[in-house]
């Protein structure tokens, strides 16, 4: 249906004077300056907004603006949109990260991009993105402060993604106005919060996106906070956290076990069935000994991460488990950052433990108490008390993805859904089960017909730091093919950025499996079950 109504618009364009639609535009950036965004070009309740900055840097302009709450204690949220000197009469919005607070960087790439194609704005898209309500505290460590939860409306802009909505209509307000056109073809790409966010859009403003690509999508966000929250009580206890070493011997010793069940040893581990049991590390007697060896309370560490976590009560999203992480199947131990952290969590909570230990911190503090002075350490996500109520109203927040997607595909609307096998933050886990429930309630074959999934072996969360399989894609390309002609991406491949090497990018659940040939070439793999 949108193909049909963009070819008719490209028809109408050729038929009356002036550039026809595929014409490069180029913006009034001057015109921008100081304008105000009217309150009614936003579907979601605001105070309209304005434009603060307006200046064209390199080949593009950049505006800044502020849309203002209805709450006037709430914060106001602040978009940027780059303008294209020559426009493709396209758009994209970018999703963000963590906790938010910045506005993404809108002439960056999609996640999981390729190295050897330009970003969406040097391709001629305008591009957009905000900091989704809020402004992060530079005194905390980026994407990682909560404060701004206190606050209802800054809380739903973000958890229950208003700013989305609100960010996209106003940015196309102002490219309407910069160009005297409206976007043929919108776009959306995200990863990790940003993925959770493509999600969002997908579901709540199913017309308001042509395509959309979803990177390793925290999509169920409540249920991995609470099993966040369960893993750091167990890190904490007295001789339970893996030091660095131990978490760099764990990652091996997996690595060693798993590698060659794919049919090559190339450090990536691709068949998902491998799992490692970390008891053949444990120490004599089962005591901490030192770095060549895991003590029992650090094995009982490792299997709770690496295990469901479920929750022995009701909350109102529906929710019952998050289905843990792949640290024995190959997860990237070697980012601490992302998964165990340097030092074990405490209160106050140190900014060396897990980025996921002290998204906990910040969420138990602002979100759930709304207690600054809360120790974290106190709230067992097991047993919440008095704060059940609390968690299950905000699980209507936080975890409304409900996978039904049919109206997007009703629409047109094309998803294409990433995951990396090695992610340590996000469970590649919990992606696939998102996968399961939409073709359980959309069918297999209605989802065939809008939705891609792929899990890139040997693929952390976001490329962070030195992964097995820097994974680069041109997901963007596909998307376009996709929407524009209705071609679905056929035989893709995934590029390795830092190893100069190729691997099938296989649809979920197959895999690549090596056959013969070089072991570095996407053609020596085949896609298996």
């Amino acid at each position: 249906m949108r193909t049909l109504v963009v070819a008719a618009a490209v028809l109408l364009a050729a038929s009356v004077p002036g550039p026809a639609l595929a014409s490069p535009a180029t913006p009034d950036c001057a015109g921008l300056a100081g304008l105000r965004i009217p309150a009614s070009v936003i579907s979601l309740p605001t105070s309209g907004g304005l434009v603060t900055a307006s200046v064209v840097s390199g080949e593009s302009c950049r505006v800044d603006a502020d849309l203002y709450p209805v709450d006037p204690a709430a914060p106001a949220i602040k978009l940027r949109v780059a303008l294209p000197s020559a426009w493709n009469h396209k758009a994209l919005m970018f999703g963000g990260g963590g906790f938010n607070g910045t506005i993404p960087d809108v002439a960056a790439n999609v996640p999981f991009g390729p190295a050897d194609r330009p970003a969406p704005l040097a391709r001629g898209y305008a591009t957009f993105a905000s900091d989704s309500g809020h402004q992060q505290n530079p005194a905390r460590p980026p994407s990682l402060d909560g404060s701004f939860g206190v606050n209802d409306e800054a809380l739903r802009n973000f958890a229950a993604g208003d700013a989305l909505k609100k960010t996209r209509d106003a940015s196309l307000f102002l490219i309407r106005r910069a160009y005297a056109a409206t976007p043929a073809e919108v776009f959306f790409a995200g990863g990790s919060t940003g993925g959770r966010e493509a999600l969002v859009v997908a579901q709540r403003w199913p017309t308001a996106f042509d395509g959309v690509i979803s990177a390793y999508p925290a999509w169920n966000n409540l249920a991995e906070i609470l099993d966040l929250g369960y893993l750091t009580q167990v890190l904490s206890r007295p001789g339970a956290f893996p030091d660095p070493a131990k978490q760099t011997l764990l990652y091996d010793s997996v690595i060693k076990a798993c590698d060659g069940s794919d049919g090559v040893v190339d450090k990536v581990v691709s068949n998902p069935g491998c799992r490692f049991d970390p008891r053949v590390l444990r120490c004599p007697g089962g005591a901490d000994t030192g770095p060549a060896c895991l003590s029992d309370a650090q094995i009982g560490a490792v299997k709770a991460m690496s295990s469901p976590f479920r929750w022995p009560y009701r909350i109102a999203s529906g929710e019952t488990q998050y289905p843990g992480f792949p640290f024995l199947s190959g997860a990237d131990m070697r980012t601490p950052f992302l998964g165990f952290g340097t030092t074990a969590p405490a209160d106050p909570m140190p900014v060396t433990s897990g980025y996921g230990m002290q998204y906990w911190d910040q969420w138990v503090k602002y979100f759930l108490t709304r207690d600054p002075g809360q120790n974290a350490l106190d709230i067992d996500p097991r047993h919440p008390g008095r704060w059940l109520g609390r968690i299950s109203a905000l699980s209507l927040v936080e975890d409304r993805n409900n996978a039904d997607l049919r109206p997007f595909a009703r629409a047109g609307g094309k998803l294409i859904l990433l995951h990396g096998a090695a992610d340590e933050l996000v469970s590649p886990y919990s992606t696939s089960d998102y996968y399961e429930r939409v073709r359980s309630v959309v069918g297999p074959h209605a989802t065939d017909g809008f939705l891609r999934y792929y899990v890139v072996p040997g693929a952390n969360h976001a490329n962070f730091g030195t992964p097995a399989f820097a994974a680069g894609w041109d997901s963007l390309t596909a998307l376009e093919k996709w929407v524009g002609t209705g071609r679905a991406p056929v035989n893709q491949v995934v590029t390795d950025l830092a190893h100069q090497r190729t691997r099938p990018l296989c649809d979920y659940p197959s895999w690549p499996r090596y056959r013969s040939g070089d072991p570095d070439s996407a053609a020596s793999f085949a896609c298996a079950r």
